[in-house]
C-alpha cells in the first residue's frame, strides 16, 4: 500500500487478513480518503514488527535503495541513474527545461525573483545591447543588427511573459499530452446497444492516443544571412562583446544556484538567438489563452526558482559542482605559495577545508554507484575501504605532521577530531534530522530493532575505544605540575595545580607491558565485532530490515529482492490511481518500458576513477589543512580542542548531514538515524584500528589514551542517544534535546584550556 512519501512504503508483517474490524476502519471513519488510509496504515506498520517495501524505477535504483538499509553501507539519497521524463514531477521537468517550451503560467509575472533579475542582471545587460546598437548602425552594413540589439535590449530588460520565435515558423508544435478520460470498469454489464456504442467510442481513448492530422510544414528555406557582409561585421565586433557579457551573467547566476534560469537564458541567447538571421527573430508577448505547450526558440517566465537546490548535472548536485573550482584553487595556492607571500596560512586552511566538502560528496556518490551496480561482497568492500577515506586522510596527515614537528599537539588534535565525529554522529546528525522531520511530519516512527543493533554496536565501540584510557586511570599515577604548602603549619591545606594521570612519566614500562598489548587486542576485537554485526544483520537476522522491492508502478520486483504480495484493495498501484487520476494506456506502456533499460550516470569504471581521483585530492587538501592550521593553534585564543571537534570533525561530514535531512523530509527517519550510527560505528571499529595498525608499522607516537573531557562526553552521548531511540518514535522535541546537549558539549570544548602539549597564547 502506498505511503504518502511515494518512495518507502511500510507494510504490516501479517497483512490485512489479521486486522481486527476496528483496524480496518482507521480514525476518520469509512469516508476517509484512500491517501489518508494509506498514511494511517503506514504509521501503524512502523509501530509493530514491519517490513519495508521500496519502490524503485529500475534494478540499479532497487540495489541502491536496498543498500541504504544494509548495515555498514553508507546511505545515499540521490539517484545513480537518469530518471525517465515520464516519471519526473512537474518541478523536475521545469528545473531541467532548456527554456524552449511555452507553458501555461498562472498568476502575474511580477514576482520577487523577476524584480531581483531586473535589479542585478537586466539593466546592465540591456545597457550593453543599447550601447552596441548605434555602433552597428555606424557600420552601415550592420544596421540590421543594430535593430536586433535594440529589440534584444528591450527584451532583456523584462523578458518575462515574452517569447522569441523564428518568424518563418507559423506553426507551433504541440507537445504530446495524455488525454483526459473516464475510468471504465471491466466488470460493468452493457445491457443495450447504446451502452455498447458508448463503450466503443471511449475505448480508443483508453487504448491509444488519438491521431490528429497535422499539415506538413512549408519547405525549409536556406538562410542567406551568412553570405551578407554585415554578418561578419557583427561576428567580429558586436557578438564577442555580448558573449563576454552573457558569460559573466551566466557565471554569476549559476553560482547563485537559485538564479540558474538566468544562466540558461544567457547561454541559449549566445548559442542560438544571436546566431540567427536578424529578420528571423520575432519577439512577441505570450498568449494568455494558450491551452497547450508549444515549442519556441526562447521563453523564460521565472528568473528564480527555490527548488534549484536539488538541481543536478549528470547526477551531481549543483552545490557540489559549484565547489569543484575551489579544489583546484586550494591546491594551486597551497603548493605554489609556500612562503605565504600572496595568501596567508589562514586563507589556505579555509580554502582547503572547504574543498573537502565536494570531494566527500564525490566519494559518497562513487561508493553508491559502484555498490548499486555490484553484488553484496563488492559493495561491502568498497564501503569499508573508501567509506573511511574522508576521515582517515585527516587523521594520518595530522599524525605525520606531528611526528615531523616532534610535538604531541597534532596527536591531541586528531583525538579531538575522532571524538568530535562521534559526538556529531550520535547527537547532532540525529538531532537536526529529528527537528526538521518532526516539524514537517509531527511524529516519525522508525524500526526500533534495527536501531537497537546500531546502539549495541555503539556501546561496544565506545567501550573498546576508551578501555585503555580507563585502564591508565586505574593503574597510572596522579601527576601534578605544582604543589604548595606552608612548612610547619598543618592547618593550611596542601594545594596542587594541573593534576592529571600520566603513566608515561611515572612508570614507562606500564605502556609497553600492559597498555600496548591491550590496544592491539582491542584493534583485533573491534573489527571482529563489526564483522559479526554484518553477518547478524545481513545473513542470519536479515528479517530485522525485511526489505522488499517493487517498481514505481507497483509492478514486479527488481533483481534478487522479493516482490510484495498485497491484496487488491491495498495494491501499490490500484486504489490511488483509480481514485485520483486516469492514465492513458500508451503512456503507462512507455513508462514501464523506460524502466527496463536504465541509463547509469556513472558506470563502474567511471565511478572507480572518480573515487581514486577524489581520494588523492582529498589527501592533498587534508595535507594543506593540517600544514596551515599551525597559526590557528599558536596564535588563536580558541581552544585547540574546539578546533578539532568542530572544523576537522564535522566539515567532511556535511554531505552526510544533507543526506540525513533529505531522508527526514521524506518521512524516512530510520535512514536519517542510520546515517550517523553508520559513521560512528565505522570510526570506532574500522578507522581507529587502522590508525593503530598504521602506528605499528610506522611509529608516529599514537597511543589510544584520551583526555577526561573526551571520555565522559562520549559516554554521556551514547547513553543519551540510546535513551532517545528506545521507543521507536521521535519528534522535534527529542531532536532539540540532542542538539542542545551537543551545543552544551561544544561550549564546554570552546572554553576548555588547550592541551598541555599545544602552544597557547
Amino acid at each position: 500500500m502506498p505511503h504518502r512519501t511515494g518512495w518507502l512504503v511500510p507494510e504490516e508483517e501479517d497483512g490485512v487478513r489479521r486486522r481486527s474490524a476496528a483496524a480496518l476502519h482507521p480514525p476518520g471513519g469509512r469516508g476517509a480518503s484512500p491517501r489518508a488510509t494509506a498514511s494511517w496504515y503506514g504509521d501503524e506498520a512502523w509501530h509493530d514488527g514491519t517490513k519495508t517495501t521500496i519502490r524503485a524505477e529500475n534494478e540499479v535504483e532497487a540495489h541502491r535503495e536496498a543498500n541504504n538499509y544494509k548495515f555498514g553501507f553508507r546511505k545515499w539519497m540521490g539517484n545513480v541513474t537518469e530518471r525517465p521524463i515520464e516519471v519526473q514531477s512537474d518541478i523536475d521537468k521545469e528545473l531541467h527545461s532548456d527554456l524552449s517550451t511555452v507553458r501555461l503560467q498562472e498568476g502575474s509575472p511580477v514576482t520577487c525573483g523577476n524584480i531581483f533579475y531586473v535589479i542585478f542582471f537586466g539593466w546592465w545587460i540591456s545597457l550593453i545591447y543599447f550601447l552596441i546598437c548605434p555602433v552597428m548602425f555606424l557600420t552601415v552594413v550592420g544596421g540590421v543588427y543594430g535593430k536586433l540589439c535594440w529589440k534584444m535590449g528591450c527584451y532583456f530588460l523584462w523578458p518575462f511573459g515574452k517569447s522569441i520565435e523564428k518568424a518563418g515558423n507559423v506553426m507551433k508544435t504541440a507537445l504530446a499530452k495524455a488525454p483526459r478520460c473516464d475510468i471504465i470498469h471491466e466488470d460493468r454489464d452493457l445491457d443495450d446497444n447504446k451502452d455498447q456504442s458508448r463503450a466503443k467510442d471511449s475505448s480508443p481513448l483508453m487504448a491509444s492516443s488519438v491521431e490528429i492530422p497535422v499539415p506538413e510544414p512549408p519547405a525549409r528555406r536556406i538562410s542567406r544571412h551568412w553570405c551578407h557582409p554585415g554578418t561578419y561585421v557583427w561576428l567580429l565586433s558586436g557578438y564577442p562583446v555580448l558573449v563576454l557579457v552573457h558569460f559573466l551573467a551566466c557565471v554569476i547566476s549559476w553560482l547563485l544556484v537559485f538564479t540558474i534560469p538566468v544562466a540558461k537564458l544567457s547561454a541559449r541567447t549566445v548559442t542560438t538567438v544571436l546566431l540567427m538571421a536578424p529578420d528571423d527573430i520575432l519577439i512577441s508577448k505570450l498568449d494568455k489563452t494558450l491551452s497547450c505547450e508549444t515549442r519556441v526558440v526562447l521563453c523564460c517566465n521565472k528568473a528564480m526558482n527555490i527548488h534549484y537546490y536539488k538541481y543536478t548535472v549528470q547526477g551531481i548536485n549543483i552545490f557540489a559542482l559549484n565547489l569543484l573550482p575551489l579544489v583546484i584553487t586550494s591546491l594551486v595556492i597551497g603548493y605554489t605559495d609556500n612562503d605565504h607571500v600572496y595568501f596567508s596560512a589562514e586563507t589556505k586552511f579555509a580554502t582547503a577545508i572547504t574543498a573537502i566538502i565536494p570531494l566527500s560528496y564525490f566519494i559518497g556518490m562513487g561508493i553508491a554507484s559502484i555498490s548499486a551496480q555490484s553484488n553484496f561482497a563488492v559493495g561491502a568492500v568498497v564501503n569499508a575501504t573508501f567509506g573511511s577515506i574522508t576521515e582517515m586522510t585527516f587523521y594520518i596527515t595530522g599524525l605525520l605532521q606531528g611526528h615531523k614537528a616532534a610535538t604531541k599537539c597534532y596527536e591531541e588534535i586528531v583525538k579531538a577530531a575522532l571524538t568530535g565525529t562521534l559526538l556529531g554522529c550520535i547527537l547532532f546528525i540525529p538531532g537536526i534530522c529529528m527537528i526538521i522531520g518532526g516539524i514537517k511530519h509531527r511524529e516519525q516512527r522508525f524500526n526500533s530493532r534495527s536501531a537497537g543493533v546500531s546502539s549495541a554496536l555503539l556501546f561496544i565501540s565506545i567501550g573498546g575505544v576508551f578501555a585503555p584510557t580507563l585502564f591508565s586511570k586505574t593503574f597510572g599515577n596522579l601527576v601534578c605540575e605544582s604543589c604548595t604548602s606552608v612548612p610547619g603549619n598543618t592547618s593550611v591545606p596542601f594545594i596542587c595545580k594541573d593534576c592529571h594521570y600520566d603513566s608515561s612519566q611515572t612508570d614507562p614500562q606500564l605502556i609497553l607491558s600492559h597498555i600496548e598489548p591491550l590496544v592491539y587486542t582491542i584493534a583485533v576485537l573491534l573489527p571482529a565485532a563489526y564483522l559479526i554485526g554484518l553477518i547478524f544483520t545481513l545473513k542470519t537476522h536479515s528479517h530485522i530490515y525485511d526489505i522488499h522491492i517493487s517498481d514505481i508502478q507497483g509492478g514486479p520486483a527488481h533483481g534478487q529482492y522479493q516482490q510484495e504480495a498485497l491484496s487488491p484493495r491495498l495494491s501499490a498501484a490500484g486504489p490511488l490511481l483509480a481514485a485520483d487520476s486516469c492514465i492513458n494506456a500508451s503512456a503507462v506502456a512507455s513508462r514501464r518500458a523506460g524502466t527496463g533499460d536504465p541509463v547509469v550516470h556513472w558506470p563502474r569504471w567511471r565511478a572507480l576513477a572518480v573515487l581514486i581521483t577524489a581520494t588523492v585530492l582529498m589527501a592533498c587538501c587534508a595535507d594543506l589543512s593540517i600544514e596551515n592550521i599551525e597559526p590557528m593553534l599558536t596564535h588563536s585564543t580558541i581552544s585547540q580542542y574546539f578546533i578539532g571537534v568542530t572544523l576537522l570533525a564535522m566539515v567532511p561530514e556535511l554531505p552526510e548531514i544533507v543526506n540525513g535531512i533529505q531522508f527526514a523530509l521524506q518521512n524516512n527517519i530510520s535512514l536519517s538515524l542510520e546515517v550517523g550510527s553508520c559513521i560512528a560505528v565505522q570510526v570506532c571499529m574500522i578507522q581507529i584500528p587502522l590508525l593503530i595498525l598504521f602506528n605499528a608499522f610506522y611509529d608516529v607516537g599514537f597511543v589510544l589514551l584520551f583526555s577526561d573531557i573526551h571520555l565522559w562526553a562520549s559516554i554521556f552521548s551514547v547513553i543519551l542517544g540510546n535513551y532517545i531511540f528506545m521507543d521507536g518514535k521521535c519528534d522535534y522535541f527529542q531532536g532539540t534535546a540532542l542538539v542542545v546537549v551537543y551545543l552544551i558539549l561544544m561550549a564546554l570544548y570552546f572554553f576548555a584550556p588547550s592541551p598541555r602539549s599545544c602552544p597557547s597564547t
